[in-house]
């Protein structure tokens, strides 16, 4: 059914959750993952999983990367811990839901596993949150999961 999906990374506990989520479909289906992280600029201080340190509201764009780097690098060992094989990393540029659903379909791929809330959650109660805006415009199946 699945033989690819793609799991936005962003370092919070939701993510963790759906990447989880994700492993257990990709070793009962043989799917591909993709792992995608989109640096973004955060409106608070955030402690990233994965045992990676808090990153300032105030780092630089180098700095974001770094980390974002070091997240999907922690979330590919924890994928393969979980026994996942066919894993690729992937960092992303933009607004978080257009480029998620833009690496959807420029991979082609079966389905989008998410976490329902991420790191930039307090703007999302605002302007409505990235995992519901993915569920509506997708043209795959999206996993939320809470």
């Amino acid at each position: 059914m699945f033989h690819s999906i793609l799991v936005p990374i962003d370092g919070s506990e939701h993510a963790k959750k759906a990447l989880s989520v994700a492993c257990q479909l990709a070793r009962q289906e043989g799917a591909a993952l993709h792992l995608l992280h989109i640096p973004e600029e955060l409106a608070h201080e955030t402690t990233l999983v994965w045992g990676i340190g808090a990153i300032a509201v105030e780092a630089s764009r180098q700095e974001r990367e770094a980390a974002g780097k070091q997240v999907v690098d922690r979330a590919a060992e924890a994928a393969r811990e979980l026994g996942a094989t066919d894993i690729e990393t992937v960092i992303g540029q933009g607004d978080p839901a257009r480029t998620i659903i833009s690496e959807a379909r420029r991979r082609g791929v079966d389905a989008i596993v998410m976490g329902s809330r991420g790191l930039s959650d307090l703007k999302g109660l605002v302007v409505g949150s990235v995992s519901h805006k993915v569920s509506h415009a997708a043209d795959c199946t999206v996993i939320t999961v809470h």
